[in-house]
């Protein structure tokens, strides 16, 4: 009788790799009991210093059906940027962009600018990936809050989107991948099963693009 797959969400903190082993970083693994890292692998990844929304599974077709680049699944991030877009460069990056070293653009994005305001405005609310010395200049340099949803996974995309537009991310958390949200009562490191629900939302996501 064969054992039944498992499939489980982490609110990723900062400061772990994507990995199942690594001889010099912690790595997400560690955050699970031998019981479960044992059989568990990421689905996809995230950077080191970005937190938020990722799966777990041992089901190797799962994961192959929902990061294929064929089947396009959708991720939602929420970030923090230095600097500010106005309206064409919205268009950029929502219509395609060329990102350096590529050969293709873009596939197209959805961006919502939430906030914009002054650094020191914005630092209470986040761990940026590197603080700023605390100075006039880099309190009053502007940063604004936005959403962007992609359906691509190129190596350290969004914070190359917006750098492509002269913005740096200073903060980065993923929070929804193909109409699944991360919990949000999940603490940095905490973990929990996904739902029948969500598993039928990534499930029938990747059946109608595959």
């Amino acid at each position: 009788m064969s054992e039944k797959k498992l499939y489980y969400m982490l609110n990723k903190p900062q400061g772990y790799i994507t990995a199942r082993k690594d001889e010099v970083h912690h790595t997400v693994m560690e955050f699970f009991p031998p019981e479960l890292s044992e059989r568990l692998f990421p689905v996809g990844r995230l950077d080191k210093d970005t937190e938020g929304l990722l799966l777990f599974t041992d089901d190797g077709q799962f994961d192959q059906r929902l990061m294929h680049p064929d089947n396009h699944a959708s991720k939602t991030y929420l970030l923090y940027a230095m600097g500010r877009l106005d309206n064409e460069a919205v268009d950029r990056i929502e219509q395609g962009q060329w990102l350096a070293g590529e050969k293709k653009i873009t596939k197209s994005a959805i961006l919502t600018i939430i906030e914009e305001g002054r650094y020191e405005e914005f630092e209470g609310r986040f761990t940026p990936k590197k603080r700023l010395r605390d100075n006039e200049f880099n309190r009053n340099r502007p940063v604004f809050a936005a959403r962007l949803t992609i359906s691509e996974g190129r190596k350290h995309q969004v914070k190359r989107m917006l750098l492509a537009e002269g913005c740096r991310v200073i903060y980065l958390k993923r929070i929804e991948i193909a109409g699944v949200a991360l919990d949000e009562t999940l603490r940095p490191g905490e973990y929990r099963a996904l739902t029948d629900r969500e598993y039928e939302i990534l499930s029938a996501d990747t059946k109608s693009k595959g």
